[in-house]
């Protein structure tokens, strides 16, 4: 779940975000009405609470994966709620970018695009790297959620055996786990990040 939802994610929040950059940027290709309506859509499905969400988009989800439970299922709306939160979060990578690194691009006759992939991607690796573990992390939470609804993974493990048979064992267990693996997904994302940076 979390490896579908985290690749469109990057795939769709990627691109999303540049737009969000560059068409509210005055020295890029700023159209206001263009950079409202990017950002109510994305408002608005951030807005949803992730189990309110998995349960609105449900019989989409069953149309397009042919199944109304598991893990498949449950990475539509995982990779729905996670595509917009990367979004946004490329976009403040990209806020963190100096005006006068652009400002020099446009004044070498760089185009636009030219200017995403040897400027702003380059500069902001960093932060796009922190950006991406702080997405998983947030994913493999929302994928806890999902198993409320039969998605599968810790989360149905948790509530199937730990809360509904009210075994405090298995409650405890899957609790560590998930403690585990974020831990382990925020240091190879650190490692990674400073590994960008040249540290």
């Amino acid at each position: 779940m979390v490896s579908i939802a985290i690749f469109f994610a990057v795939l769709l929040g990627l691109p999303l975000g540049v737009l969000l950059y560059i068409t509210q940027h005055p020295l890029l290709f700023r159209i206001k009405p263009l950079n409202a309506a990017l950002g109510w859509l994305v408002n608005i499905i951030r807005s949803f609470p992730f189990i309110i969400l998995i349960v609105a988009i449900m019989p989409f989800a069953t149309w397009l994966v042919n199944a109304s439970h598991g893990p498949v299922f449950a990475s539509v709306a995982l990779s729905i709620a996670a595509i917009p939160l990367f979004a946004r979060l490329v976009e403040s990578s990209f806020n963190g970018v100096k005006d006068g690194v652009i400002e020099a691009s446009i004044a070498g006759g760089a185009p636009i695009l030219l200017i995403v992939t040897d400027v702003l991607l380059p500069e902001a690796k960093k932060s796009i790297a922190q950006a991406i573990t702080l997405t998983i992390i947030s994913i493999i939470a929302f994928s806890a959620t999902a198993g409320v609804v039969g998605g599968g993974g810790i989360g149905d493990l948790a509530i199937r055996y730990g809360y509904y048979r009210y075994d405090t064992l298995t409650m405890i267990v899957t609790v560590i786990v998930l403690i585990i693996i974020v831990q382990i997904v925020q240091w190879i994302g650190d490692f990674i990040a400073n590994r960008a940076e040249g540290k």
